[in-house]
Order: structure tokens, then C-alpha cells, then sequence
């Protein structure tokens, strides 16, 4: 009974396996999958199943070449939107940059970024916030004192009523906590890297319609009313470290796309 049972077993599966597809032809309508995904914009799930096709059915050669061919061919489209983005982007980058001054030392590895209207040299005997911006796009704040009296401030508050934001506090022991002075004249610089000062620059540009206010947290304090123009060049810092980051994904998007061409 056992032999007779497992006979009838072989025989039915046998029987199932010859009406069904053979593997040439599952792997062209996958193909054809692939194709209408692609016509209708689904590169991602086109090149997915076209991906597949190599795998599930490795007798298939032709299928899968056509599945490569159509691969390519997608590749090709992308690379074509991706360079067109990114000469877009290159332009924009050019108009930005006229509002900048691009300076690199010996020890910068990336280009570093001023403002034209946050030039140290007009602003060296006034308090103010200063934005600051490398050739990747990575943005910081630094909050500048002068005066006759040393604050000792660890970071800063902008505000207006009841909105309010803050930088990282700067320890006076801490590298990025600077001291100068030059006969009764003071100087303090405090530099908020790695995001420090980020929650005060999206503050800044949301909120530059209004009549900003910041004062400098330390043993004592110190307002000063923020400039139309110190606001202004924070919001263009901003937009282009966004321009500029995104620059950097499409080049690596890019390379990327031409090694699978």
C-alpha cells in the first residue's frame, strides 16, 4: 500500500509539473513585468523584477539578456535625470556663491565659506552672530562679543516674546571657547560645531520677519538686537549647505549609475 501510495504521489506531481509553465516562459512574463513597470515609471520595481530574473531562472538565457539590456537601459534614463539635476544644481551653486567669499588655507581640506556682508575684518569691534559654511555643506554659528568687560559666556539665546532657541553650552576650558583682549578691549568667540548651534540657525530662518533678540549666557549677560542683514546671511548659508549636500548625493548617485552601464 505504502509503494502503491507513494507511485501515486510521483505520478500526480509529474502530471502537475507538465502543465505547468516551463521556466522560459515564467521568465518572459517576468520580463514583460519588468518592461510595463518601467513604461509606467516604476523604475524601482522594474529593475527588481528584472534583477530576478537571472536568479530564478538561470536556464534562461535569452530572458536574461533582455533582462540586462532593459537594466541598462533604465540605468541610462537615471543617469540622464541625475546629471541634468545636477547641472541644475551647479547653476544655483553659482548664483549662491556670489553672496559668499570662498577662502582655503593650507590646513582646510574643503573651502570654507563667509558671508560678504559677515566680513570679520568690518565686524571686529561688534557683537553678532556669524554663520559659517564649508564646501560640503556642513553649517555652524558663532557667537562673537566685544567689549570692556569679560562675559565668560558659554552660548547664547535668541528670542522674541515667547520663541526662544539655544545653542550647545561651550565650556570656558573648551577649545572652541576663545579669548582675546588688546589693551581695555575684550574679545570672546564661542564656535558651535556638529550641530550645536543648529537649533538657533533654523530658528533664525524661521522666524527672521520678526524682531530678533540675543543675549550671551555667561557672568553676565549681554543683548544685542540682530541685524536684517546677520539674519539674511543665515538664511543663505542655509539654502546653500542644502544645495551643496545634495550636490554631493547626486555626484555619488552618479558614479554610481555609469559603473552599472
Amino acid at each position: 500500500m505504502i509503494l502503491i501510495r507513494s507511485l501515486l504521489i510521483i505520478l500526480v506531481v509529474a502530471q502537475l509539473i507538465s502543465c505547468g509553465k516551463s521556466e522560459k516562459q515564467l521568465a518572459a512574463i517576468k520580463l514583460k513585468l519588468a518592461e510595463s513597470l518601467y513604461q509606467k515609471g516604476d523604475t524601482a520595481q522594474a529593475l527588481a523584477q528584472a534583477d530576478s530574473i537571472s536568479v530564478l531562472y538561470r536556464a534562461s538565457v535569452q530572458e536574461a539578456n533582455a533582462a540586462n539590456q532593459l537594466k541598462k537601459k533604465i540605468y541610462g534614463d537615471l543617469l540622464y535625470r541625475k546629471q541634468d539635476e545636477l547641472d541644475t544644481l551647479k547653476k544655483a551653486i553659482a548664483t549662491l556663491e556670489e553672496n559668499f567669499v570662498a577662502e582655503k588655507t593650507g590646513a582646510d581640506r574643503y573651502a570654507q565659506y563667509i558671508h560678504k556682508r559677515q566680513d570679520p575684518e568690518r565686524r571686529w569691534n561688534k557683537s553678532y552672530i556669524q554663520v559659517h559654511l564649508d564646501g560640503t555643506g556642513e553649517l555652524s554659528i558663532s557667537s562673537n562679543y566685544y567689549g570692556d568687560t569679560w562675559l565668560d559666556h558659554t552660548g547664547i539665546r535668541v528670542y522674541d516674546g515667547d520663541l526662544q532657541a539655544k545653542t550647545d553650552t561651550v565650556g570656558l576650558d573648551n577649545v572652541l571657547n576663545h579669548h582675546s583682549d588688546f589693551l581695555d578691549t575684550k574679545w570672546e568667540k564661542i564656535t558651535y560645531i556638529r550641530g550645536g548651534g543648529q537649533e538657533v540657525i533654523d530658528f533664525i530662518a524661521q522666524h527672521a520677519d520678526r524682531k530678533l533678540k540675543a543675549v550671551f549666557l555667561g557672568k553676565r549677560y549681554y543683548y544685542i538686537i540682530l541685524e536684517e542683514y546677520d539674519k539674511q546671511a543665515i538664511i543663505d548659508a542655509l539654502h546653500f549647505s542644502g544645495v551643496l549636500k545634495r550636490k554631493a548625493i547626486l555626484e555619488k548617485e552618479v558614479r554610481n549609475l555609469k559603473s552599472k552601464i
